[in-house]
């Protein structure tokens, strides 16, 4: 495991060549070349460190609306065909981000947190999530092939279900949690499928019907956004019945996946992000320059470096309580992530 300080100059090493990536004109896409031709700075020259990231704005999601996805294309990309993914969004046009191997790399790092005993190679994997224009589909079948095995899929659409729940019908939330459950134990049933991937909620609907590791489900990947102890307790030891491993993950398209330490007896759950490739901050929600203490609450701020895709400091609308480094990561975590306001309004969380 390295130090502290030695991913401190991982990061800003990185950082420098991704930086001199996205603004030479020779690789960088035309939004960020456009964007720095209107400042009176070179990021080149003035960015050396990470803390230095704070000479940028925070990036808006309504630029991954309102730009044509060709502003994005790095020069360096030539005219190599990209992939469009959607993330988010309940009406009108959600958000898009384009890519290339991105996700296959972020799925293979992920994969070497795996254990083999509840992930085992070459076992094939079932996913039941969203699936269309998101990444998350060919990411999970990639991790999937990439351990060995192959994957099934039964697909759910997110943003109907928060319609739904919007307009209050839930009644039809009901039924199609269940269109979508019926399909997903039917197929478990029938196939040898020892991994899954699902949403908490769909996962507690799916032991509500069977025993899950009756199955034969050794692993189960878990994304969400809220995971509270009480909750992460009820599924390890209810749903998986203490049998199967839960490995809950925070991710999306914009970032990649930040990986969990394992589970103690608090049930807490801190994720690192994928450094140096991605980079999680807890921040005051009403200072964003200012970072909070180890221990106190903040809005999750995602700054995300690869050649793909740059995008410096974007106020993800979640927040967590910033941890502390733990091995094997040597840096801080978001712990115990939550909607961002979740005490003070409702969120609609909707199958996730």
């Amino acid at each position: 495991m390295i130090t502290e300080s030695e991913a401190n100059d991982q990061l800003d090493a990185h950082l420098r060549e991704m930086v001199a990536w996205h603004f030479s004109p020779e690789t960088g896409c035309p939004f960020w070349l456009d964007w720095a031709a209107k400042q009176d700075w070179d990021p080149r020259d003035k960015i050396q460190t990470f803390a230095d990231i704070n000479l940028f704005p925070h990036f808006q999601d309504e630029w991954l609306r309102d730009e044509k996805n060709e502003r994005f294309v790095p020069k360096g990309f030539g005219n190599r065909p990209f992939n469009i993914f959607e993330t988010g969004g309940t009406t009108g046009l959600p958000k898009q981000r384009i890519g290339w191997d991105d996700y296959k790399t972020d799925y293979e790092m992920f994969s070497d947190q795996l254990e083999d005993e509840f992930f085992p190679r070459g076992a094939n994997w079932m996913m039941v999530g969203p699936t269309g224009p998101r990444r998350l589909r060919l990411a999970i079948e990639h991790l999937a092939n990439h351990r060995g095995g192959s994957c099934y899929f039964v697909d759910m659409d997110p943003r109907w279900v928060k319609k739904l729940i919007a307009r209050k019908q839930i009644d039809e939330v009901e039924r199609y949690a269940k269109h979508v459950v019926d399909q997903a134990v039917e197929i478990l049933k029938h196939r040898d499928i020892q991994c899954l991937f699902t949403t908490p909620r769909i996962l507690e609907a799916i032991g509500e019907r069977t025993s899950v590791p009756g199955l034969g489900i050794k692993g189960v990947f878990c994304g969400g956004t809220t995971m509270t102890p009480q909750a992460v307790r009820f599924w390890v030891e209810e749903v998986l019945e203490g049998k199967a491993r839960l490995v809950p993950t925070y991710g999306n398209t914009l970032m990649g996946l930040a990986c969990s330490v394992p589970l103690d007896e608090t049930y807490s759950v801190t994720y690192y992000a994928p450094q140096p490739r991605a980079v999680l901050r807890v921040v005051d929600s009403k200072q964003t320059d200012r970072i909070v203490d180890h221990g106190e609450y903040g809005r999750v701020e995602l700054t995300t470096l690869t050649k793909e895709f740059f995008m410096p400091r974007f106020l993800e609308r979640d927040e967590a309580i910033r941890r502390k480094p733990h091995a094997p990561y040597p840096w801080d975590g978001v712990g115990d992530v939550r909607p961002f306001g979740a005490l003070e309004k409702k969120i609609i969380e909707g199958v996730y």
